[in-house]
């Protein structure tokens, strides 16, 4: 049974002045449920709790701060998610309304309790309605108008798709609303080359927190995991039926085969790094080439404050080779870099051989 993840951005979801569209969301929530009666298992994440909130509050225009923020995103969040529900239970669909951190898809335990639970609500045929907790999170730790979420939730439940709804039409070469001559990408294939032949902005609505570079930075993570993407416009009707059987719509980035492991795309993407480790030459070449450990000979300096187990960047001459979960604290870690294994067991009697260990390093 296939399983589509469908991101609703908050320029989808609301105006600029933060009243709902509702025919919008409505007619989305149709073909969601279009999708539903027709055995496609459909998980919904939606932006739109912070606009909702300023709207009912009338303020006028979108906080700044972080405590203003979430207490907006406290009074929208039941809101919006009420809207779904209604709609979606007057076709014939059970929801389930689903909070979500930065912290839920960086911790590993609690990532896999999010696949789970959503395995469960999906395996009950209930469609989940995922929105990021914007009552506990941080500007540090947030996922930018949930297109990181998005594409963590696709990730984890592996999804065969992930379409991601805007207010534009896809992905251009500039932007269409400054620029007459921007042309829509049809489909990416290669994304070093879009983003090195391409303007892609950072620009967002007066209620968003994302832009175009975040969806296609969400697309590249989706389909390094074997999943099919399309960035499109929100407003076209039909726009998931088009979507699912493979019709020209917005821009398409087709699945690639990067045998990355699902632990690997999520400590690449989700888990945040707490600090960077400096190598020589030689262990930057075995990483890079032999798929090796990094052992603490290779270790030339550490920077920042981390425990073990935490994520850390791997560098060489200021460039970044990878990340990796480290079996040392920085402190450990400054007392043994440089010195060979023997020399490390009598320093750190218990310590394990490896710094970082090949299964838990990803490459850039």
């Amino acid at each position: 049974m296939a399983i589509v993840v469908v991101k609703l951005g908050s320029s989808v979801v609301a105006e600029d002045s933060g009243e709902l569209r509702l025919s919008v969301v409505a007619r989305v929530c149709e073909e969601v449920a279009a999708l539903h009666r027709a055995g496609t298992e459909v998980v919904v994440v939606t932006s739109g709790a912070i606009a909702r909130g300023m709207r009912l509050l009338d303020l006028g225009g979108r906080p700044t701060s972080i405590d203003q923020l979430q207490a907006a995103s406290a009074i929208g969040q039941g809101r919006l998610y009420r809207t779904y529900d209604e709609l979606l239970r007057e076709r014939d669909v059970q929801t389930a309304q689903v909070l979500l951190t930065f912290f839920d898809m960086s911790a590993r335990t609690h990532y896999l309790n999010a696949r789970r639970t959503l395995r469960a609500l999906l395996d009950w045929r209930v469609v989940p309605v995922i929105n990021e907790n914007d009552t506990t999170t941080t500007d540090e730790i947030s996922f930018g108008d949930n297109d990181f979420l998005a594409a963590q939730v696709a990730v984890l439940l592996q999804a065969d798709l992930l379409l991601l709804l805007t207010d534009t039409a896809g992905v251009f070469t500039a932007d269409p609303r400054k620029d007459p001559s921007a042309r829509l990408v049809e489909e990416v294939t290669d994304f070093e080359q879009l983003h090195a032949g391409s303007r892609i902005g950072h620009g967002v609505s007066s209620l968003g927190s994302g832009g175009m570079r975040s969806k296609v930075v969400a697309a590249e993570m989706a389909t390094a995991a074997g999943i099919e993407t399309v960035i499109g416009s929100g407003f076209e009707p039909d726009v998931l039926a088009r979507a699912v059987a493979g019709q020209p719509v917005g821009t398409r980035c087709p699945g690639r085969s990067l045998g990355i492991s699902s632990f690997k795309l999520w400590l690449k993407y989700a888990k945040p790094s707490h600090g960077r480790v400096q190598v020589d030459a030689g262990a930057a070449r075995a990483l890079r080439e032999g798929g090796t450990s990094l052992l603490p000979v290779g270790v030339t300096a550490v920077e920042g404050s981390f425990d073990a187990g935490d994520a850390v960047d791997v560098v060489t001459n200021g460039a970044r080779i990878g990340k990796g979960i480290c079996n040392y604290s920085s402190a450990e870690l400054q007392r043994v870099r440089g010195l060979k294994s023997a020399e490390v067991r009598e320093v750190l009697p218990r310590a394990t051989a490896e710094a970082v260990h090949r299964d838990y390093f990803v490459l850039d």
